[in-house]
């Protein structure tokens, strides 16, 4: 079971619900909630990098008593930067110029592009244990995430509920009220990139309606200015996440495109 964040604000939540939501403040990506003995926590800050585009600026984990700090192409474990491969007492950490991965022996493994997409997967024994961005994995989508008891909330109320409030930084919640645009126009153009030849293996792997819909909002927060940021993260994801699933996406990306 793998939660993922990446492009313009995508979340996809470890029970499969996909929303957006902007906040550039820290928040909890995902933790171990449990009221006694809390096994982990993995909190990002994104924000806007010299483009424009939303990027996670760092990552902080704490894994039983270790904690690491990741910033592109650094690695900081309990306050010392270490050299990659890392690895000490159930805990390894691998970098190259692409990806950075985090592997915990309590069952936990990070993979962070070191620039706009995270994805972690957690064993199944923290289900229904979890709380933050990526929900609470129970198996069940929206429910306690985005109908709490008779209370419902949107996307970005959910959000701003996992903030981790720190003394002395100043950042501003994304405001509850704005409504997201209709994006139906740009439908046809996303689904014919998401079933192209090259996603043939994919289709039955990953609910396919859902990184339609990132798409298309995609197309809309980028209004006109197509850059590749805007067009192919979504793709992108969707590829990496029908290779995680064991599928095997073909090359998708041309001269001219992506």
């Amino acid at each position: 079971y793998v939660c993922s964040t990446w492009g313009n604000n995508h979340f996809k939540t470890f029970d499969g619900d996909i929303y957006q939501f902007p906040g550039i403040c820290e928040y909890n990506f995902a933790s171990d909630c449990r009221d006694s003995y809390k096994e982990f926590s993995i909190h990002i800050q994104r924000g806007l990098n010299s483009n424009n585009h939303p990027e996670i600026q760092y990552i902080l984990i704490t894994i039983k008593d270790f904690t690491v700090y990741l910033r592109p192409k650094l690695a900081v474990v309990d306050g010392r930067i270490v050299k990659t491969p890392y690895y000490s007492s159930g805990l390894l950490i691998e970098s190259n110029d692409i990806y950075t991965k985090v592997y915990a022996k309590l069952g936990l493994t990070l993979i962070w592009n070191q620039e706009d997409a995270l994805m972690v997967e957690l064993d199944n024994k923290f289900n229904n244990h979890t709380c933050g961005l990526c929900g609470d994995y129970n198996g069940v989508p929206i429910y306690n995430e985005f109908i709490n008891g008779d209370a419902s909330y949107n996307s970005i109320t959910y959000g701003n509920l996992q903030k981790i409030s720190k003394p002395n930084t100043k950042c501003e919640d994304p405001d509850e009220t704005q409504a997201l645009p209709s994006c139906d126009e740009h439908r046809d153009e996303c689904e014919s990139l998401l079933t192209s030849s090259a996603f043939a293996d994919c289709r039955l792997r990953l609910n396919l309606e859902m990184y339609i819909q990132a798409c298309m909002q995609d197309k809309c927060v980028c209004s006109g200015n197509e850059d590749s940021f805007c067009l192919c993260s979504t793709i992108s994801e969707y590829s990496r996440q029908c290779s995680h699933a064991g599928g095997r996406p073909s090359e998708w990306r041309t001269r001219d495109f992506c």
